[in-house]
């Protein structure tokens, strides 16, 4: 968000009144803006350069405000006093006006046909009869500085120039020339320059040297002259030092060039709107003519009003409120949106002004009626929907193959998604045209072209950038590539690969195959033509000839192994054999990855409309039980409902994590909706109604919530209670039959708890202990390791594996109670025997 920084005292005057710190917070949060920072000059400076710096800097207090990205109408002080004086009612949005010139010939600005290889747009407009004080000037300049960086993204869709009118003469021709034809004297220059000596004199200038890149390397350079030959300016870099403004300019020339006319227009329009209440006719702007290349004349500003209409229930409804058509078009005016009720319902017809280019939708409107409405002033309510989060299952599966391969003895690579076309085509003994790769239509470097389409020569390179790490290199990768794909929206889509190479002195294919196995075991695919998955021989120029398969699941190809081809090995740089296997794991899900966002339909709904279920029949109503007791009371009653309510206060279903048959019996058992008030119990009456004809497959319930219904009495009975029980009291009977029957299961409940065995989380560690030296006695330092004796912790086989110059570390593997005993834990007992113990890894780590 741009951040404008306004004189407090200049602000408070402009508003006609002082307001506390807090007070003018709370104004920018009521109009959709945030008071940053409270700040000065010198605090700045000191901030920024030391105190030493900030000796003679100014005590004056700024205030910071963070101002929306798109509401380039309060990017200077007069459009946000402006702003705040119609919100606040204390003034009408001003009706702004083009004029013809008194003259009655408008200024001319003629664009020539050498402009369209550089900036082929321009616009202009004359602000007449203008008053400038200090702090206007201040304000008009850092407004174009502050439209620089935001819409005309730092001059290279849009660059603004300001002229003083009473200096130059029209008609003003704008031009493209090569730069050693341009001369001229620049702003705060003492001698005239080319247009090549002042590329390289901005070089080390702070401010200019970021905008050089914009034209520096056109064979021509954009340039705006007078009817006398006098430069204007030559956008987007400097204006010249004969047209600048002073404090004293009366009359002042706006320009603006630019690749994009839309921006151009509006970034016009905003200049003039911000200053022209300075002028000798407040809010009047004096048009220019600009006359193109093939003769078409526009006079600008355009300064274009238009109308949009909606309705007040669609604002009421997105907002969240319930006000008038009448109520609401008072909330737009004060938002600068002049509107009105049509009469033709609730249809209300809103005026955008010039001011307001942001107001694109209209959603836009409907935001800023939440604004004027205040967002404090929204009733809060408790969302109709309920959902629980589950992670996406792709990224599950991504995540469990990970800890697996790492298990394996994999490590895992993190690459770019971008890569040359060199990378995925040469490289691969393949051409581009064969890849299907997303082509990036500007890169930056030649690193970046295209948008990687296998994960394989990202390893490569990993293992190029790594060959004096000790052999075997055993890497892998689970990561999207792109691919084009007509069938989409956007023309490409991502795909889930797993990749995995092996490089040693031998290929080691027997590796990559296994690990294939190991891939496949843990996605519970047989080995077995049709329903499994099977290797055969392929021909691949990436592989080897006679040294590739392909893999085929289901008797669908998913992906390649074998041994990479001599050639490819070495266009990446690598000595050694390297064998290498990548496939899609997107299949393995069983469904597309790119899961729909729908929603099943409710219960009621189904009976209702007799919707038919997914198996083609039409669903029946579910019978409900007669019995509304529970633990809870009866729910057929105000307070057993109540009780209900508190108990889902922090908890999604009546046991555990996921909804049960105990879920279902409970609303089975509540005879009609619940309140709203009853914001807990409706949140999950809702998201059971939710599962439909789902609610019979829900996992059975552990405990039982709904008491059994009391037998029913016999009619003659009942006629004798009527005639004999003169004092009894039905309610009280049943109540304590109740209450007994809950304590009851409530007992059993609590004791067939107690008996049940709590389960223990376990986990497998594999631990690599390194000894100082080769001297070291190893069988003593297993002895101490052994030795280590906790509470949940039992030691497993062991062995010695070689790591170097002689030297052996042990490997050992061991169980632990999770709650017991921590891998820092053993690490620090372990270290302990510091005569034979160097360090402590964990190789790998698993879950039982």
């Amino acid at each position: 968000m741009p951040t404008v920084g306004v004189n407090r005292d200049l602000l408070f005057r402009a508003l006609g009144r002082t307001y506390t710190d807090e007070e003018f917070d709370e104004l920018c949060f009521e109009f959709g803006l945030e008071l940053d920072e409270i700040t000065s000059e010198k605090e700045i400076i000191s901030r920024e350069q030391g105190n030493t710096k900030a000796a003679g800097a100014s005590d004056v207090i700024l205030y910071k405000i963070d101002v929306p990205a798109n509401r380039y109408d309060l990017l200077c002080l007069e459009g946000l006093v402006r702003g705040l004086q119609v919100f606040k009612n204390k003034l009408e949005a001003p009706r702004y006006r083009r004029v013809r010139p008194a003259s009655g010939e408008p200024q001319k600005l003629v664009i020539t046909k050498e402009t369209a290889a550089v900036r082929p747009h321009a616009v202009a407009a004359v602000l007449r009869n203008i008053t400038f004080t200090q702090e206007r000037y201040d304000s008009f300049i850092e407004l174009q500085e502050k439209l620089h960086q935001n819409i005309c993204r730092k001059r290279s869709l849009v660059a603004i120039g300001t002229h003083d009118l009473d200096t130059i003469s029209g008609p003003f021709t704008y031009t493209a020339k090569p730069p050693g034809d341009i001369c001229f004297k620049p702003l705060n220059q003492t001698k005239e320059y080319t247009a090549t000596q002042l590329m390289t004199l901005y070089k080390s200038d702070s401010h200019l040297k970021h905008y050089l890149h914009i034209i520096e390397d056109k064979p021509a350079y954009p340039v705006i002259y007078d009817s006398n030959g006098v430069v204007l300016s030559m956008p987007p870099i400097i204006n010249g030092d004969h047209s600048k403004i002073t404090l004293k300019t009366k009359n002042v020339f706006i320009e603006c060039t630019a690749t994009d006319v839309t921006k151009a227009k509006i970034v016009l329009d905003m200049m003039v709107t911000m200053f022209c209440e300075y002028c000798s006719q407040p809010f009047t702007v004096e048009e220019a003519e600009v006359v193109y290349p093939d003769g078409k004349t526009c006079l600008y500003p355009e300064l274009a009003y238009r109308k949009e209409k909606l309705s007040s229930d669609f604002i009421n409804r997105k907002v969240g409120i319930n006000e008038s058509t009448e109520k609401i078009a008072q909330l737009l005016t004060r938002m600068c949106l002049l509107s009105q009720a049509t009469g033709a319902g609730d249809e209300i017809e809103v005026e955008i002004p010039p001011t307001r280019s942001d107001i694109i939708h209209a959603c836009d409107i409907m935001e800023d009626a939440a604004i004027a409405y205040g967002f404090n002033n929204i009733t809060r309510t408790t969302p109709r929907t309920y959902t629980v989060a589950n992670q996406f299952p792709l990224n599950k599966l991504t995540e469990l193959l990970r800890q697996d391969l790492a298990a394996a003895g994999f490590t895992e690579a993190l690459n770019f998604a971008l890569c040359s076309q060199e990378d995925i085509a040469d490289k691969l003994g393949k051409k581009i045209t064969e890849t299907r790769a997303a082509h990036i239509s500007n890169p930056k470097t030649a690193e970046f072209q295209v948008a990687r389409t296998t994960l394989l020569p990202g390893l490569l390179k990993t293992i190029a950038a790594n060959r004096k790490m000790p052999l075997p290199l055993k890497l892998f990768e689970v990561s999207d590539v792109v691919l084009k794909d007509e069938t989409k929206d956007v023309g490409a889509r991502n795909s889930r690969r797993f990749c995995a190479v092996y490089y040693n002195k031998s290929p080691g294919f027997e590796v990559i195959h296994g690990l294939l196995d190991r891939t496949m075991q843990l996605l519970d695919v047989k080995l077995a033509r049709g329903e499994g998955y099977h290797i055969q021989a392929a021909d691949d120029s990436t592989f080897f000839p006679g040294r590739c398969a392909e893999i085929f699941v289901r008797g669908k190809s998913v992906g390649r192994l074998g041994v990479l081809h001599p050639d490819v090995i070495n266009r990446f740089e690598l000595t050694m054999p390297c064998s290498a296997l990548e496939m899609d794991i997107e299949p393995f899900l069983g469904h597309t990855a790119e899961a729909l966002l729908t929603h099943d339909v409710p219960m009621q709904e189904v009976i209702k409309h007799k919707f038919p279920t997914r198996d083609g029949s039409v669903q029946t109503p579910l019978p409900r039980p007669t019995s509304t007791k529970t633990v809870f009371g009866d729910v057929s009653t105000q307070a057993g409902l109540k009780a209900l309510d508190d108990f889902l206060a922090d908890k999604s279903y009546l046991e555990g994590f996921v909804a049960s048959l105990a879920d279902v019996a409970m609303f089975d058992a509540i005879p009609t909706p619940p309140s709203p008030t009853l914001c807990h119990l409706s949140r999950w009456y809702s998201h059971i109604q939710s599962f439909g004809a789902e609610r019979g497959n829900l996992p059975s319930s552990k405990s039982q919530f709904v008491l059994p219904a009391a037998p029913l009495a016999s009619a003659s009975d009942d006629d004798d209670d009527d005639d004999i029980d003169l004092f009894g009291s039905d309610e009280e009977t049943e109540s304590a039959e109740a209450a007994k029957i809950k304590e009851q299961r409530l007992a059993e409940y609590t004791a067939k708890k107690a008996k049940k065995p709590a389960l223990v989380a376990k986990s497998s560690i594999l631990l690599d202990v390194k000894p100082w030296d080769d001297e070291t006695d190893m069988a003593k330092l297993e002895e101490c390791v052994r030795s280590v004796g906790m509470d949940g912790l039992l030691w497993g086989q062991s062995k010695l594996v070689p790591v170097g110059y002689g030297i052996k570390k042990l490997q050992i593997g061991c169980v632990v109670e999770d709650d017991k005993v921590g891998t820092d834990l053993l690490e620090e007992a372990i270290t302990a025997f510091e005569d034979y113990v160097q360090s402590v890894d964990v190789a790998a780590f698993n879950k039982i």
